[in-house]
């Protein structure tokens, strides 16, 4: 029975978000070409507009996609009037799966998720170390460009050149879509866990902002690529931090909001809120890394998480040991995340002062626009008398703010 146009646009809509990683992966894994495979896709979705008001939506929209999207490349290669061997194998392929343009009838097997092999594929020694993480994102998990820059605090137009050259050096290297070999996992991992791990910040910041569904269940799926990360790499001490980390937040999750929506700051949570499981699961994962004396970012991070996860036991949070953790973090990298927090550890163990003067040690580039940098100066110079300075960077800070619950939270934390 035919669709309306809007029931069409709905189904679109529900596949590109739940299933856009998963497509483009397995169309790059046919041809290596990730630009190639983007064209294909959005072809497939544009189609598909056309189409199902028409036809009706498909019983499985996932695999009408990955057909037209396919054809679209194999049309593309015989355009090209291409005699690769990847030319012949996508042919030969096509030919028998029937999805050849002449034929209607769709797979009836589940395609095989590669987005881990995707996201390997990104962190090749031939890409730009700059772009290898944008460029995870954007592929495997579909996050825009715009939203990219703004993650790594570059103008669009920049990150757009970024990840546009690290595609063409992809098509050009002819590099495979294949995971690494076992002598190339342990220089390849830390990226592909950079990029799992902004996923997930993307989508716990942005999963609770107003009704934008792009960024539903975005920390889930980042999750389950740290899972399986995990497995593919059993000795690999920083997966298991990182899996412990986005464990340790997400048993947060219910307690980050008020009934109404108000925001929650981690300090007032009410912590019986919290899911001990997760947090159990993940102080086992943070406890097995350890077991391999090898201290990194994710492991650093994840302790202290535990130690905040603590008050779920009716402990008290050792501000003095998450201090420490913190300037270890800030000795490995000193981001502005780090920094900030290692602030804010100070701030609580010894006194706003010396909280306010590992802020103003640090570069103002990185954090003219970092929201809680301005966010955690304001809380200080409140607390120290300051009230003109504090009112200056509280309004930088809810001006950098783009959820309104934090807005709301920042003009009345006076």
């Amino acid at each position: 029975m035919p669709s309306t146009y809007l029931d069409a646009e709905r189904a679109v809509e529900l596949a590109a978000r739940d299933s856009y990683g998963r497509l483009l992966a397995f169309l790059v894994s046919r041809t290596g070409d990730v630009a190639g495979a983007e064209d294909a896709l959005a072809d497939g979705f544009l189609r598909a507009l056309e189409t199902w008001p028409r036809t009706g939506v498909p019983d499985r929209p996932e695999a009408w996609l990955l057909k037209t999207a396919r054809r679209r490349q194999i049309d593309s290669l015989r355009r090209q009037r291409a005699t690769s061997t990847v030319t012949d194998s996508l042919l030969a392929e096509a030919e028998r799966l029937s999805l050849t343009p002449q034929s209607s009838d769709l797979p009836e097997t589940e395609f095989p998720d590669e987005r881990l092999k995707l996201l390997f594929l990104c962190t090749h020694p031939a890409i730009d170390s700059a772009a290898r993480t944008p460029l995870m994102l954007q592929t495997a998990l579909g996050i825009d460009a715009a939203t990219i820059a703004n993650a790594f605090l570059v103008a669009p137009t920049a990150m757009g050149q970024r990840l546009t050259r690290a595609k063409a050096k992809i098509r050009r290297a002819a590099i495979r879509i294949d995971a690494p070999l076992e002598s190339e996992l342990s220089e390849r991992v830390d990226a592909v866990l950079d990029a799992i791990y902004t996923a997930y910040g993307l989508g716990w910041d942005r999963g609770v902002i107003g009704e934008d569904t792009r960024w539903r269940g975005l920390a889930a799926e980042a999750i389950w690529l740290a899972r399986l990360t995990v497995a593919l790499l059993p000795d690999e001490p920083e997966a298991k931090g990182l899996l412990a980390l986005m464990l340790f937040c997400e048993s947060r999750h219910d307690a980050r909001r008020t009934k109404d929506g108000a925001y929650v700051p981690l300090s007032d949570q009410d912590a019986k809120l919290w899911s001990r499981p997760l947090i159990d699961e993940a102080e086992d994962l943070l406890s097995r890394a350890a077991l391999a004396s090898v201290i990194g970012r994710y492991q650093l991070e994840a302790a202290i998480q535990s130690a905040h996860s603590r008050r779920a036991y009716g402990e008290r949070v050792d501000w003095e040991s998450v201090a420490q953790l913190y300037e270890g973090l800030v000795r490995i990298g000193a981001t502005a995340g780090a920094i900030v927090g290692w602030a804010a550890a100070v701030g609580n163990a010894v006194s706003a002062s010396e909280g306010l003067r590992i802020l103003d040690a640090a570069s103002i580039d990185p954090m003219s626009s970092y929201q809680p940098y301005w966010a955690l100066k304001a809380h200080f110079l409140t607390q120290l008398g300051e009230t003109d300075a504090a009112s200056m960077a509280r309004q930088r800070a809810i001006g950098l703010s783009e959820d309104p619950a934090v807005r709301e939270f920042l003009a009345r934390d006076k």
